[in-house]
């Protein structure tokens, strides 16, 4: 790794050093907050992969992130790394930002719940500020979490949610609404270029293979031939979108022609699986000798969750192509490393 280019933010000389690394008038600047994350770390070299040349920052204070996730791209001379955390402001000049900086999964995010909520509430704001400042169009990861436990199915964007607002996931579920409230803010009041993508159920490479959601814990369980536990009857269901499809949902948001469309847009797969269907389709392709064992549903966990992407396909062009077998199979490949 090359420690020039991994940078702690309390200096502002070394910031300056991070923006000065490649000739300025050869690239536009992309900051990924979360950009050691699961999708970040994804995005990040994606944007270093297509020709039009970024250089892009990822910025991230390693709470769920990790080093390894992107530690192949410090060969790439175009990205740097800021160690940061979006609740504390920070002034970077930058073309285009994502927000994607947030613990995903609900033992993460149950973890802290209060800086669960700082982060997508403060965060916004400081990189709204950042936006505004630099008029660099934004877009916010926003999440299927905002409709709860929905009474309409599939979920449309203009469908408002079923929310707890007081329960152990709200830390999440609210924090993100008043993320996409605090984002159409800034747009109305300061005209800041803004994109709201609401994410269905993602899983692939780069996961964090302890993160609690459930195609990690089957994948884990069946590579062990632990128990695989489901929760609830298995019966409800979940749409699931690999990641590759999904960070191609984010590019064509952002750099979208039309600044006028702000969303939110939801980006899923609309193909709907229960969890005894997932559970079958991880134990086939593992040859696992795992069982299933059946555990109490966790409050508010919500029964269906399943993206209407019309919007997606008229307005982006945009529908997912990874089959669920295929994903697996290489999400295995991935987790097979950590047993």
């Amino acid at each position: 790794m090359k420690n020039k280019r991994r940078l702690n933010s309390s200096s502002v000389g070394l910031l300056m050093t991070v923006l000065c690394f490649m000739p300025s008038f050869a690239y536009k600047k992309v900051l990924v907050t979360g950009g050691a994350g699961f999708l970040g770390s994804h995005l990040c070299k994606k944007l270093l992969d297509m020709p039009d040349e970024f250089e892009v920052i990822a910025l991230d204070n390693l709470y769920t992130g990790r080093l390894g996730n992107i530690t192949p791209l410090f060969e790439n001379e175009r990205f740097s790394f800021i160690e940061h955390d979006v609740i504390d402001p920070i002034d970077i000049e930058v073309d285009y930002i994502f927000n994607l900086a947030c613990p995903a999964s609900p033992p993460h995010y149950q973890k802290d719940p209060l800086f669960t909520t700082k982060t997508c509430v403060f965060g916004a704001i400081n990189m709204l500020e950042l936006a505004k400042k630099y008029n660099a169009p934004i877009l916010q990861a926003s999440t299927s979490e905002v409709y709860g436990d929905p009474e309409v199915h599939p979920q449309v964007e203009t469908y408002r949610g079923l929310v707890n607002p007081i329960g152990i996931r709200s830390c999440y579920d609210e924090g993100k609404r008043c993320a996409e409230s605090i984002f159409f803010d800034y747009h109305r009041m300061h005209n800041v270029p803004i994109k709201v993508v609401r994410i269905f159920n993602t899983y692939g490479p780069n996961m964090d293979p302890k993160d609690g959601r459930v195609i990690s814990n089957f994948i884990m369980q069946a590579l062990k031939n632990e128990s695989i536990t489901v929760y609830g009857t298995g019966l409800q269901t979940r749409s699931f979108c690999y990641v590759d499809d999904l960070i191609n949902g984010f590019i064509a948001m952002m750099f979208k022609t039309d600044d006028d469309f702000t969303g939110p847009i939801n980006l899923g797969n609309p193909r709907e699986y229960n969890l005894m269907q997932l559970a079958k389709c991880i134990l086939d392709l593992t040859n696992s000798s795992s069982e299933v064992v059946r555990m109490a549903l966790p409050q508010d966990d919500p029964k269906v969750r399943c993206p209407d992407i019309s919007l997606a396909k008229e307005c982006l062009g945009w529908s997912p192509k990874v089959l669920l077998k295929d994903g697996i199979t290489q999400t295995i490949e991935y987790f097979k490393h950590y047993i």
